[in-house]
């Protein structure tokens, strides 16, 4: 086995270029593993974890580009190097020769279609900022895709936004659905009289999922970016969506979604709730205090079908509670496959909603639990690429997305750490989300079926899969390829975490 690595002074590609030539290249003859990644500290230990570090990589910097090969021998290792030069070629020819007319400015754009009335902007953070403001000079709602936005820079578009009743969805907004169109992250979901504001964005596709697969369907979904409910920015694309769900004619449910708000915030929301008449349903994933509001993503997302239906919300609670049984049942089998050292829940998820739920629903099953993303009364991870205990990773937190894909595009650096997690004799579950839609990965059963195959042999391997059979991905066809890998795929997030807790639980009392 032979490691070699290039570094490429000051050249930048955009991510997804960089996964796709990676793959090229760990798909040449005698190649074991490769990454084509920005030379950030993250990255490098990344590379370190995954044994593509170089010596060469020590002083790179994050505007450097780190090519690292593995290969079965020196021959096929330094035949790979030299074949990055024409892949990264072919990647750019790929992109700048397609039919379709690109403009390269905001004044471009609105010559080509002056009928346009909202402009999605993914550029760097640094520049966005601007591109949004003069978007909302020309009268345009704005999704925000980009992240590290300025704070005072946020504030002062949404500010701008509401004096002229425009919305401004993010920095960092991955999801919307407005009018019927998917926007970024989305899934295809019937359209319905259920309407969504949320501050976040895997939780967004969470409830619009599980809404449409319970044939229900979306009036408007509207992302706010998981900022707007923090106390400097004071909610106010929040409350702006919450008002403008209560005039839309379509929207006759309300379901509000987000990680805990400010207690300042969250007076202003409820002040502004008790005035709409609409029914309004409230997931505050991870709050302090939920009164009677839904334990889970999946709860809100069923009242909110069961009263768009004319239904009594109380038999949501009965059905949930009737499935429970079966993941008990289901726990039990699988507690009694593991070996007795095998004590640990190991939970790698792409969407950080995912992430936090997992959190506080195992906050009453396990005890030790450590994230990088630390929620409630959850301990933070020494090293993220290391687990301790019970650890729930965020893989889409900033330390792995700078300079790479989003984990909901680029599987590479998940099922490394598939592996190293069924390796440690200590595991006993991996907890997985797989995330379907526009923009996500378009085969992720071709992506995980493998890895989760070696996995299930050790460990018991337990997802969920987000999405419907109307996505590009197909929704029913990933859970069959799943399943037939090994894995055990629950309806929703809540219920796979649950089952995973309960596993060790049952673990625990032999």
């Amino acid at each position: 086995m032979n490691v070699a690595g290039q570094i490429r002074k000051g050249a930048y590609f955009d991510s997804v270029t960089l996964m796709r030539v990676g793959t090229e290249i760990t798909a040449l003859p005698g190649v074991i593993d490769a990454a084509v990644v920005m030379g950030t500290k993250s990255n490098r230990a990344i590379l370190n974890s995954s044994g593509l570090l170089s010596a060469k990589f020590d002083n790179a910097s994050d505007t450097d580009l780190l090519v690292a090969v593995k290969g079965e021998t020196e021959t096929a290792t330094q035949s790979a190097l030299a074949a990055v030069d024409g892949l990264l070629k072919k990647a750019i020819n790929t992109i700048t020769t397609g039919g379709e007319s690109r403009p390269s400015s905001l004044a471009g754009a609105l010559n080509l279609i002056p009928g346009a009335n909202l402009a999605l902007i993914s550029i760097a953070g640094r520049y966005a900022g601007d591109e949004a403001m003069r978007a909302l000079e020309n009268g345009l709602h704005v999704m925000l895709f980009s992240d590290n936005v300025p704070l005072e820079k946020e504030i002062a578009l949404k500010k701008f936004a509401q004096r002229r009743g425009l919305l401004v969805m993010g920095p960092d907004c991955g999801t919307a659905i407005i009018n019927g169109v998917p926007l970024a992250f989305a899934n295809v979901v019937n359209r319905g009289n259920i309407g969504i504001v949320a501050a976040a964005g895997t939780g967004l596709q969470e409830v619009s999922c599980i809404i449409s697969n319970a044939g229900a369907g979306i009036s408007q979904a509207i992302g706010t970016g998981g900022r707007d409910v923090k106390q400097e920015v004071g909610g106010i694309m929040f409350l702006e969506g919450l008002k403008a769900l209560a005039k839309d004619e379509q929207t006759r449910v309300i379901l509000l979604v987000s990680k805990p708000p400010h207690k300042d915030v969250l007076r202003r929301i409820e002040k502004l709730a008790k005035t709409i008449r609409k029914p309004i349903v409230t997931s505050f994933v991870g709050a302090s205090t939920q009164e009677d509001r839904p334990s889970t993503l999946e709860e809100a997302a069923l009242i909110a079908v069961a009263l768009s239906q004319g239904k009594p919300r109380d038999e949501v609670a009965s059905r949930l509670v009737a499935r429970d049984k079966e993941i008990l049942r289901t726990a039990k089998r699988e507690a009694g496959k593991r070996k007795r050292n095998q004590k640990y829940v190991r939970g790698l998820f792409s969407g950080g909603t995912f992430c936090a739920e997992a959190q506080v629903l195992f906050k009453t099953l396990l005890t030790g639990v450590y994230s990088n993303a630390p929620v409630g009364n959850t301990k933070q991870l020494r090293d993220s690429l290391v687990s301790q205990k019970h650890s729930v990773i965020d893989l889409g937190e900033d330390e792995f997305t700078v300079g790479r894909p989003h984990p909901m595009i680029d599987y590479s650096l998940r099922n490394r750490r598939i592996l190293v997690e069924a390796a440690d004799p200590e595991t006993a579950v991996i907890l997985l989300d797989v995330v379907l839609g526009y923009g996500a990965h378009p085969d992720p059963a071709a992506e995980l079926s493998g890895v989760v195959r070696q996995a299930s042999r050790k460990v018991s391997v337990v997802c969920s899969v987000t999405g419907t059979n109307h996505d590009p991905q197909n929704r029913g066809r990933v859970e069959a390829a799943l399943r037939k890998a090994g894995a055990i795929v629950t309806p929703s997030n809540a219920a796979a975490c649950n089952l995973a807790g309960q596993i060790i639980r049952y673990r625990e009392r032999k």
